[in-house]
């Protein structure tokens, strides 16, 4: 019979390994990491449906006034930046972590699994991701002198330099009439997709090691233009009318992301939610997301 410090440090061992994947929450436009009634209730309901899971909500800079306002007027690449250092510093994530990203929180997190492969991302989901970009910003979720100013901004121009730089909502602005202007300034967007002339080879592989991407588009989506972009569905060129889907684009058929690659291998899951921009009530939630790739 073995001595009980060994059966003890085996039943340790077997509960260690039963820990459930942490999951890391990226908000979107206009929220915060910790407001009770948005990623707050997010994360109780993740955590009330996996128990004993830890669920690290993202914020963005030293307090929550600044998480909101970031979400506007702070480059992505160092909001990315900033959050790939906090993720591997984070002790309980280095086995690997769930992500779940809402509205440009997608886009980002998936910034973060393309830039940062440690520690390492499992599961992506994102909700309303603008995955190729918006061509429109019909609302604005803000204050409104915060949406005053966005309006202002693009009013300038999204490839104006100075607006560019300092707001956030230009930088995955994506206008299918202007593509050579678009390769050419666009700061975040054209970067993470790939889809200048020179190909980082590192996003393609880095994204290729998800065990899931999951990509949620809201059915009667009105703040996302096209909502398709959600699905990575774009206008086709010179127009902005006709939809093509993922499939016909040249971010899948050249697939110098990983996605057609993702897709083949049945990794790639796109998913529809009724209703508008995350109006998601909790039950799906935990039926369509939390009970299949958290748990």
């Amino acid at each position: 019979m073995a001595p009980l410090w060994l059966l003890v440090l085996g039943v340790a061992a077997g509960a260690a390994a039963q820990d459930p994947t942490p999951v890391v929450i990226w908000h979107g436009m206009g929220d915060s990491c910790c407001l009770p009634t948005s990623m707050g209730m997010i994360k109780r309901t993740v955590e009330d449906n996996v128990p004993g899971v830890y669920v690290r909500s993202l914020m963005i800079g030293p307090n929550i006034i600044d998480d909101t306002l970031n979400g506007f007027f702070r480059p992505v690449d160092s909001q990315i930046e900033e959050v790939c250092q906090k993720l591997a510093a984070d002790e309980k994530l280095q086995g690997g972590y769930n992500a779940m990203g809402f509205s440009q929180g997608g886009q980002f997190l998936r910034a973060v699994a393309q830039r940062c492969p440690s520690p390492p991302m499992k599961n992506l989901i994102t909700f309303g991701g603008q995955h190729q970009g918006v061509f429109g910003l019909p609302h604005c979720l803000g204050t409104t002198g915060v949406c005053e100013i966005v309006r202002e901004m693009l009013d300038l121009g999204a490839y104006n330099s100075y607006v560019q730089s300092h707001l956030v909502q230009a930088q995955y602005w994506h206008d299918p009439t202007k593509r050579d202007e678009y390769l050419e300034v666009s700061q975040f967007l054209a970067d993470i997709n790939n889809e200048r002339e020179v190909k980082n080879e590192t996003y393609k592989e880095n994204l290729k090691k998800l065990e899931n991407l999951v990509l949620v588009m809201f059915g009667s989506d009105t703040m996302v233009v096209p909502r398709e972009s959600s699905h990575f569905g774009f206008y086709a060129a010179g127009q902005d009318k006709t939809v093509v889907p993922l499939e016909q684009t040249k971010l899948y058929t050249d697939d110098y992301l990983g996605l057609k690659e993702l897709d083949e291998d049945g990794r790639l899951a796109m998913l529809v939610a009724d209703g508008d921009h995350l109006q998601f009530s909790i039950t799906w939630l935990v039926e369509n997301v939390i009970n299949v790739y958290l748990k």
